[in-house]
């Protein structure tokens, strides 16, 4: 009767261990992360259209009164006004779009070095893309055309846009793997925030004491 019920107590402490075979491992959280990232992403990149970019170029130029430190300066000033109402609203005549769209996707770049001035267009087709860059170049150059008698700099068409072959954003693919790794980092610093647990000592009859130990007890009394 004594090996009964010492054994009970031995089948209690052991049948927690076949549940915890069957729970998830350490890491999981990091292949949820990185699942979970990548199939957003990949969603992302298909249901995001296109976009395609095109640039054109424009280059100042002094007079005879001038020089080219003098030009140099007035591209710079020049780039900053190409994005600005007084051009845009001359610009969406050739472009074909309102101003708000000319706004929302054309910037304008500048060099440090030479007297030249970058104009970026985006747009959803590649024809758009560069008649968008196209006109807000040729605005700009009309305006400084009309001050050239004041700033003794005018503006030339260094290079036209033309049509991109093929899109500037990213395709599905890059942006499921950019979502794997960002949510595989993700996952990782859940792993590492989140609590431990104490290790479950297990030791012999000392924890938890079986009937028999404890009658013999109660005898020597």
């Amino acid at each position: 009767m004594t090996d009964k019920t010492q054994a009970a107590p031995r089948a209690r402490r052991a049948l927690p261990r076949p549940l915890r075979s069957r729970a998830l491992p350490v890491w999981w959280p990091v292949a949820a992360g990185v699942l979970a990232g990548g199939l957003l992403g990949g969603a992302y990149g298909v249901a995001t259209p296109p976009e395609y970019t095109a640039t054109a170029y424009v280059v100042a130029v002094p007079t005879e009164e001038s020089d080219p430190a003098a030009a140099l300066g007035f591209a710079q000033a020049y780039g900053r006004v190409a994005t600005q109402l007084a051009v845009l609203g001359d610009a969406q005549v050739w472009a074909g779009v309102p101003v708000r769209t000319l706004q929302e996707h054309v910037r304008a770049e500048t060099s440090p070095d030479a007297p030249m001035v970058s104009v970026t267009a985006t747009a959803a087709r590649p024809a758009q893309a560069a008649d968008m860059a196209n006109a807000v170049a040729r605005a700009l150059t009309r305006h400084a055309e009309d001050a050239r008698a004041a700033t003794h700099v005018g503006l030339r068409q260094f290079a036209r846009a033309v049509k991109p072959a093929e899109p500037s954003s990213a395709p599905a693919a890059l942006t499921g793997l950019v979502g794997a790794c960002a949510g595989g980092l993700l996952g990782a610093l859940a792993l590492l925030v989140r609590p431990r647990r104490a290790p479950r000592e297990e030791g012999p009859a000392a924890a938890v004491p079986g009937p028999a130990v404890a009658a013999d007890a109660q005898g020597r009394l």
